[in-house]
């Protein structure tokens, strides 16, 4: 019991692991990257341009700018969180994969790394393409807005941990189901992704501030928008302090599941 609570075990092993994933990928990757660019791009584009007509400036720009960022920050929580969930689930529940690999030279603290990485890295390639639709309907403010492509990954890494944990606990696919209903539909309502944080209640303002979506959020709007984004190193700190603990829980998880 002692040696699943230990600190992580790292080394660079991962690194073929993760090469895996990413080359199983490939296979699919065109329409891979079609199901991620098209689901966010249509809600950004219907809710900015239609709903966006009736609605007046947000902070003095159209809504559409509003949402853009939001959409970037959703589509790449959405992204980390399915691939930390169903195909982590996969590889580790249903096609063994890892009793495979650590039948190798490689312990479960790397393939569990690998998988989080891997999530942040097919993240990343989702919310590039999202900034690359907006930037082309020119909602970017230049150069401030290549800053934001570098909270992407430190958010895949957050809700790719957040999501390693839940497949630690699942015992099949349709576990996944009460996340999205019970926590992800319902941060991404109240995190500023659709409409001003100020919006709310005091009440519910207070509970939206302890999710991460908020905070990723907070970073990249202004960034967007050609603003340097206040309280920084707060918003940095609660991401990397999501994806640390995350990351460490999700790895006791897995050693107690697998030992087990």
């Amino acid at each position: 019991m002692t040696a699943a609570y230990a600190l992580p075990r790292l080394s660079r092993r991962f690194v073929p692991v993760w090469r895996r994933n990413f080359l199983v990928w490939r296979k699919l990757a065109a329409p891979s990257i079609l199901f991620n660019l098209a689901d966010p791009t249509i809600y950004m584009l219907g809710l900015g341009y239609g709903l966006g007509a009736l609605m007046p400036e947000i902070g003095g720009q159209p809504y559409i700018a509003f949402l853009a960022a939001g959409t970037v920050c959703f589509s790449t929580m959405n992204t980390a969180t399915f691939e930390a969930l169903y195909s982590a689930f996969s590889r580790m529940h249903v096609q063994k994969t890892w009793d495979a690999i650590v039948n190798a030279p490689v312990g479960l603290d790397d393939v569990v790394l690998a998988e989080l990485v891997w999530a942040a890295a097919k993240s990343f390639l989702s919310g590039l393409a999202i900034f690359l639709v907006i930037w082309a309907l020119g909602l970017v403010a230049m150069p401030t807005a290549l800053l934001a492509l570098a909270v992407v990954p430190l958010m895949g890494l957050c809700f790719g941990a957040l999501g390693l944990v839940i497949t630690a606990l699942s015992p099949s696919y349709d576990f996944f189901s009460y996340y999205f209903t019970l926590v992800i539909t319902p941060m991404a309502m109240i995190s500023g992704v659709f409409f001003p944080l100020e919006q709310l209640p005091a009440a519910m303002q207070a509970v939206a501030l302890a999710l991460p979506l908020v905070h990723a959020t907070e970073l990249v709007r202004p960034l967007l928008n050609g603003a340097p984004p206040a309280a920084v190193l707060l918003h940095v700190g609660v991401l990397l302090a999501y994806a640390l603990g995350g990351f460490y829980a999700a790895l006791v998880l897995f050693r107690r599941r697998l030992a087990s």
